[in-house]
Parts: C-alpha cells; sequence; structure tokens
C-alpha cells in the first residue's frame, strides 16, 4: 500500500463539500478523507451520482467516514442496527463510485454495563463481514477503527488486535492513536501487532480526558515513540490527520510538516 498523508475535512464540518475538497489541496492534502455528517450529506442517494462526477475531477484521492453520531453497529435496538448497517452499505457503494482508498468502520459500542459486550461484539463481527461481501466487489477496503473510551469500546487492547482473525481480507484495521491513548492502550504496540494488516492511522491528540481532537502533539500523546515504531517497522498506511472542526487550517499544514520530516525522510 502506498503510504500517503491525508486530511480528513472533520475540520471544515457543516461547510460545502467541494469547498472544503479545494481548501484542504490548497493546504497540502495528499489525500482526504470525507466525513458524511451534518445537514450536506442529508440526501445521500440524490447526492451520490452528481457529487461523484464533482469529486473525481480533482487530482487528488479519497477515503470515506460514514456518518459516526448517532450510528452503532451494536446497538440494542434492532431497528437502530438495521439503520446503521444501510448507512454503511450506502457509503461503500458511494465509495465504489470515487475510487476510495477505504471506507472507515466503527464496529460499534456498548453505553451501558447492564448489556453483554460478547453479545456486541458478535454483532460487530456479523456486520464488518456482511459489510465486506458489498464491499469486495467494488474494490473498496474496509478500514475498522478502535472507537469507544470511557468503558464505551467493545474491545480491550489485546482484543481489538484479533478482532479481524476470522474476517475476510478486505477488511484492516485502523487505529485511532486518540481513542487508543484516552484508553489507556501502548499505542506502538498496537501498531506493531497489526502492522501486516493496517490500513490507516487517524491522527489527533488529547490530554488523556476526553476526545479533543487536538493537533498532534498539542496534547499528551508521546508522538516520538510512536513515530519510532512507525519507522521501526516501516509502516505504509494511509496517515490521516483528523482535526476538531473550526481547528485553523494551517495546523494541517504543520503536522504534514512534522510527519514528513519524522517519518517520509528517514
Amino acid at each position: 500500500m502506498k503510504t500517503t498523508i491525508s486530511y480528513s475535512d472533520l475540520i471544515l464540518l457543516n461547510n460545502n463539500i467541494l469547498d472544503n475538497v479545494n481548501q484542504l489541496i490548497e493546504h497540502g492534502a495528499d489525500q482526504i478523507e470525507l466525513m458524511m455528517d451534518a445537514e450536506k450529506w442529508n440526501d445521500m442517494e440524490l447526492l451520490f451520482e452528481p457529487l461523484a462526477k464533482e469529486l473525481n475531477k480533482f487530482p487528488i484521492q479519497y477515503s470515506i467516514h460514514p456518518p459516526a453520531w448517532d450510528i452503532n453497529l451494536t446497538s440494542e435496538n434492532k431497528e437502530i442496527r438495521n439503520a446503521s448497517f444501510n448507512e454503511y452499505k450506502k457509503a461503500i457503494e458511494f465509495a465504489g463510485m470515487i475510487k476510495a482508498r477505504h471506507v472507515v468502520i466503527h464496529p460499534g459500542f456498548c453505553y451501558s454495563p447492564i448489556f453483554k459486550k460478547e453479545t456486541a461484539k458478535q454483532r460487530a463481527h456479523d456486520s464488518i463481514n456482511r459489510l465486506c461481501e458489498i464491499a469486495e466487489p467494488l474494490n473498496v477496503r474496509l478500514a475498522v477503527e478502535n472507537v469507544g473510551y470511557h468503558g464505551t469500546s467493545l474491545y480491550t487492547q489485546d482484543e481489538f488486535v484479533v478482532s479481524l482473525q476470522d474476517t475476510a481480507e478486505t477488511a484492516g484495521y485502523l487505529i485511532d492513536v486518540g481513542h487508543a491513548h484516552l484508553n489507556r492502550w501502548d499505542v506502538s504496540e498496537v501498531i506493531h501487532a497489526v502492522k501486516d494488516r493496517l490500513i490507516g492511522l487517524h491522527l489527533h491528540d488529547n490530554g488523556g480526558l476526553s476526545d479533543d481532537h487536538l493537533p498532534i502533539t498539542e496534547g499528551k500523546i508521546n508522538w516520538e515513540k510512536i513515530i519510532r515504531t512507525i519507522n521501526d517497522d516501516q509502516i505504509q498506511c494511509d496517515f490521516i490527520l483528523e482535526y476538531a472542526p473550526a481547528t485553523s487550517l494551517e495546523k494541517l499544514k504543520a503536522g504534514k510538516d512534522i510527519l514528513s520530516q519524522k517519518v517520509f525522510s528517514c
């Protein structure tokens, strides 16, 4: 897999999609991860064909992040599970239209200790395999992300690194460094454990208490250790800068410079 530095348009959430692409390209994006949330994505089925036509005019590749808010593949409510699956299905189909490198998959959340995480994990496993069947003929990879913190994550660190053992090769891992830090995971160990099936890294920082999506090096994450692992293991994946809405776009350029100097120059 070719290594790229990607910008998530989460930083421009709620703005015009094509304007976002233009701005991110102007600020140095090698690739763009499109976040399919907020009002601009409301009429997805009507939007896909004309939007794909315009996106394909840009000299850039994409990845897709399906809706993240209110979506839960492992919900205790069957209708919410079904609706969540259908949103992922639509995102995968759109990804095929723009030849996206991957689609991010949130395996789900468990919001209360009264519900069994083993049941939630089985639902996630079944849903991901079904989504692989949709993605494979479209040549779309699924990047399964470690999501949830403060008890809502389905997996421990050890469980996450083996969670795709019985899943089709269409699926691989996406490590969200910020989420891993909140759960007190050893990010370097996780990267090393899944390196042969690693699709991408969501890169952002936090202070260890909340999912702040700060620019890298502006929180408490040990980036030197992570970058050392990336270099030592010769990691080839997408490096996706995923910063909070309203963050200055100049911070993306600064993040790209850090990665270029510390990773790509090695």
